[in-house]
């Protein structure tokens, strides 16, 4: 029996994909976990709604005309194609690791997420309070690289360290003296962001080689987003020259 349309909470077995390139790249990365795949009676199917219908129809997912789910979970009316999922796991693998501390903006998340998929680095380590991996906004700002990734929460980040003690650990602050151009890097690594309003506490940087991103001094702080950016490019420069 269809699971009852509801607006997505934290404690749902299900999430939501709000879009025709979310719900495309849901279904080819990951259609085990798909469950159906709304569309507005409104819909234009140009070329982007047909690829999820014709990638839904080869992977027997349910296609439904429903305005109501529309009218529940993307009121705005700016949405056509919704693909409904259930929440899966995706442990950790061993390599190379994004740590995100505390982070509280869906949207910085999702971002990041995105950045990550694009660099091959794509092991996401969370450690709580932390923002919801399957928040919707989470997903539709990872622009559907949420499903290439392994993202793993943990209570602290002790607990993050004893699973992977062989990884290199670099905490980006603003008050360490070395610079990330100056910085001797060591695979595996972790890369470990604090929270977009405070950064990472000091303790830190008696657990990780502490690293700052040279700016001026026109502004206080990078954002998150970028700052994680810039951090994975430098690491994974190298790779891509090959």
């Amino acid at each position: 029996m269809p699971s009852k349309i509801q607006r997505y909470k934290h404690d749902l077995p299900i999430s939501y994909t709000l879009g025709a390139t979310l719900t495309y790249e849901m279904i080819k990365c990951r259609p085990e976990i798909v469950d159906r795949v709304y569309i507005n009676s409104d819909t234009d199917t140009g070329s982007g709604i047909a690829r999820v219908l014709e990638i839904a129809g080869e992977n027997g997912i349910p296609v439904e005309k429903n305005d109501k789910a529309f009218n529940i979970l993307s009121p705005k009316g700016n949405c056509y194609v919704i693909g409904e999922f259930r929440k899966f796991r995706a442990p950790l693998e061993k390599g190379n690791h994004i740590v995100l501390v505390n982070p509280s903006d869906a949207g910085n998340m999702g971002t990041i997420i995105r950045t990550a998929t694009g660099f091959g680095v794509k092991n996401i380590a969370v450690v709580r309070q932390a923002v919801d991996f399957f928040d919707p906004r989470t997903v539709r700002a990872s622009m559907g690289a949420a499903f290439h990734v392994n993202v793993e929460y943990f209570d602290t980040i002790d607990e993050y360290i004893e699973r992977f003690p062989e990884n290199k650990r670099y905490a980006f602050m603003l008050t360490s003296s070395q610079p990330l151009t100056d910085v001797e890097q060591q695979a595996p690594y972790s890369l470990v962001f604090g929270n977009e309003a405070t950064g990472l506490p000091d303790f830190y940087a008696d657990i990780c080689r502490s690293v700052r991103i040279v700016h001026s001094h026109d502004i206080d702080s990078l954002n998150l987003p970028m700052a994680a950016g810039i951090a994975m490019y430098e690491f994974t420069k190298e790779f891509w020259r090959q």
